[in-house]
């Protein structure tokens, strides 16, 4: 049920409006409709702004964390709440609810799920008409949820997407006296940019947009110092870098439960499955019966595992293209193990690139592209050889949060090339950057080639990341963010 402040709030919205509209609808009434609507409005918004922005005991531990987006989908925006929550803050979480958040997120009693309707298929005559009814259909739902939400001290969002939601929440700001605190992991218009062309109409519209509302923010977070400085210098906008950092639950998986999960993941997916008959036996382990210890088969194959939203900014093509010379260098007598490269995650471009797996023909090389339970990810990173990103940041500024989880796991990566990746991967060091299909298959040819050994580069690399592991989100998050929501007003 809305509070009452809030309920006072829409109402006097609604008069003001049904004033203004008589003002509008009655311009040759002898009486003065104008003159009165505008008494009208006068007399009620004073009602409404101070109903908005009446605070009770509790309004200073509560937080709106926000993203246009899945939640189940949003890592970081999850860690925001947890923290927010760990030290007693209240937290609304909003968002679109298509994939399941962590069980932590869920089980958490100060973190209440607000879900709001993602738009999918608007179609209204031309694509541009179809955009702005999008748009506006998201600003009314922002807005009705956003004013009917008890009072938050602050509203912490994501960008992107931030069209319609940087205007919409800082117009709620503004109204309700909210601080508002954007955190910035990439740039929209340069992800929109890859679809349409930086000079799209559409596109140059985003661009302003960001850098109109972006400097409105009380406060703002980066993922990178490369972003900060762009901010800083591009946008007029001081920001504070929170890197992101692994959560605790990015660890290395023990055997056991290495087991568990590969006999789970086998019940659904054959590429798991031994092709023996015996229960306790995957294609990875084997449970011994009598005492139940599990150990990892001598001939297993490597464990490849990378993960995607499949959009533009990722080329899996390349991977695959690797993957094809990988089995030409066995099929050409090379002594490497054969590999089970695990692909996960949802998104637009997957059907496309699943047209492309099912025509190779791969005879040492299996794929394997399961949605995992959030639970079941960091598990199986924690039990992989061997990582690759193919993100190639729209601005070049961003970090892909899927090599800070693989290094949370001790997992060597091999990354795709763009600026700023040295911020976070250090070539020869704690894995490899490769610039196209060539590159990336010699790499793999060369870590795997003492497989399962751990005296070659691979066990190097997962040396390396061991003894240079460095904050866990928490520390992190406590160091950058927490003194912003703590400051006095």
């Amino acid at each position: 049920m809305a509070p009452r402040c809030s309920c006072t709030a829409l109402l006097a919205v609604s008069l003001t409006v049904l004033a203004l509209l008589a003002g509008l609808l009655a311009p040759h009434s002898a009486v003065r409709w104008p003159a009165v609507s505008l008494a009208v409005a006068a007399a009620l918004l004073p009602l409404w702004g101070r109903s908005l922005r009446r605070r009770d005991d509790g309004t200073s531990r509560r937080v709106c964390v926000l993203v246009l987006g899945d939640i189940g989908r949003s890592p970081r925006m999850q860690y925001h709440a947890l923290s927010l929550s760990k030290h007693g803050y209240h937290v609304t979480f909003v968002g679109f609810s298509e994939t399941k958040p962590h069980q932590d997120v869920l089980s958490e009693e100060k973190i209440t799920i607000v879900p709001i309707a993602e738009l999918k298929g608007v179609r209204v005559g031309p694509k541009v008409v179809s955009y702005v009814t999008k748009v506006t259909v998201q600003s009314l739902q922002l807005l009705r949820v956003l004013l009917t939400m008890e009072l938050q001290a602050h509203v912490l969002m994501q960008n992107p997407p931030g069209l319609p939601s940087i205007a919409v929440t800082w117009f709620v700001c503004l109204l309700r006296g909210s601080r508002f605190i954007i955190d910035w992991h990439n740039y929209g218009y340069t992800i929109m940019a890859l679809s349409h062309g930086p000079a799209h109409p559409i596109v140059r519209l985003a661009k302003w947009y960001e850098r109109f509302f972006g400097p409105l923010a009380s406060h703002n977070l980066c993922v990178t110092n490369a972003m900060k400085d762009d901010l800083q210098k591009n946008w007029g906008i001081k920001a504070t870098t929170l890197y992101d950092r692994p959560a605790s639950i990015f660890r290395e998986t023990p055997l056991k439960l290495q087991h568990e999960l590969f006999v789970r993941l086998a019940a659904v997916y054959p590429q798991f499955r031994h092709a023996g008959s015996e229960a306790e036996r995957t294609i990875f382990s084997v449970r011994d019966p009598a005492d139940g210890t599990v150990t990892l088969r001598a001939e297993r194959p490597a464990l490849l595992l990378s993960s995607t939203s499949w959009t533009e900014d990722e080329d899996f093509s390349i991977l695959l293209t690797a993957l094809e010379e990988y089995e030409g260098f066995i099929r050409g007598g090379a002594s490497l193990p054969p590999l089970l490269c695990v692909i996960t995650g949802k998104g637009p471009q997957k059907e496309h690139y699943m047209k492309l797996i099912d025509s190779l023909h791969l005879e040492h090389v299996e794929i394997c592209t399961p949605w995992l339970e959030a639970e079941d990810y960091p598990l199986l990173l924690g039990s992989a050889d061997l990582g690759v990103c193919l993100h190639k940041s729209s601005s070049g500024l961003d970090l892909p949060m899927k090599v800070v989880d693989m290094f949370g796991c001790c997992l060597p990566v091999c990354a795709v090339h763009f600026n700023c990746l040295d911020e976070l991967v250090k070539h020869e060091e704690n894995g490899l950057i490769f610039k196209d299909s060539v590159e990336l298959a010699e790499q793999l040819k060369t870590l795997l080639s003492d497989f399962p050994s751990s005296d070659g580069k691979l066990g190097t690399f997962r040396r390396n990341l061991h003894s240079s592991r460095g904050q866990r989100w928490d520390d992190n998050w406590d160091q950058n963010v927490l003194p912003l929501i703590t400051a006095p007003r």
